[in-house]
């Protein structure tokens, strides 16, 4: 199964068997890559993107609505360009999620550059009780790599092990 949120349409529907429209404006869909997942996340901006891009990336770990907004961690990466940017910023969010158990539900960008992203990352720490288990992401790749600009907004394209 494969997973769409957002209200844009997709360039390549073929990938995709499910859709949920969530927000007119921004949002993910995962898409089939042999043996791994694809995110595509797009928004108004830069910070959207990364917002979207990392919400895919927990929706691929854990049923995001069991998780709350208990806690708070700011997050800051610094890359060589915002593809680099993009990788470092999920692999981040997934080491957050390995090594120190927490798993995100939300995040807010508080800034964005080309070579820096300093974020708020909403979230609580992973509880098997409660949590519901859908996959495990092993890490984030640059293969299919793309962050820049697209019709109506910012895209990013990325591929996670999983």
């Amino acid at each position: 199964m494969f997973l769409r949120c957002g209200g844009l349409p997709s360039q390549s529907a073929t990938w995709y068997s499910e859709s949920v429209t969530i927000d007119a404006d921004a949002g993910f869909e995962i898409f089939a890559v042999t043996a791994d997942k694809g995110i595509r996340a797009w928004g108004a901006d830069p910070a959207v993107v990364f917002r979207e891009a990392a919400r895919a990336l927990w929706s691929l770990m854990i049923d995001s609505a069991t998780v709350e907004r208990r806690q708070m961690i700011p997050v800051t990466v610094e890359a060589a360009d915002r593809e680099a940017l993009l990788v470092a910023w999920l692999n981040e969010l997934l080491y957050l999620y390995e090594a120190k158990g927490f798993i995100g539900k939300d995040c807010s960008v508080v800034s964005w550059s080309d070579t820096r992203v300093d974020t708020e990352v909403w979230g609580e720490a992973v509880d098997r009780t409660r949590h519901v288990v859908l996959g495990h992401v092993k890490a984030v790749t640059y293969h299919q790599l793309y962050v820049g600009p697209s019709v109506g907004g910012w895209e990013a394209r990325v591929v996670v092990d999983v």
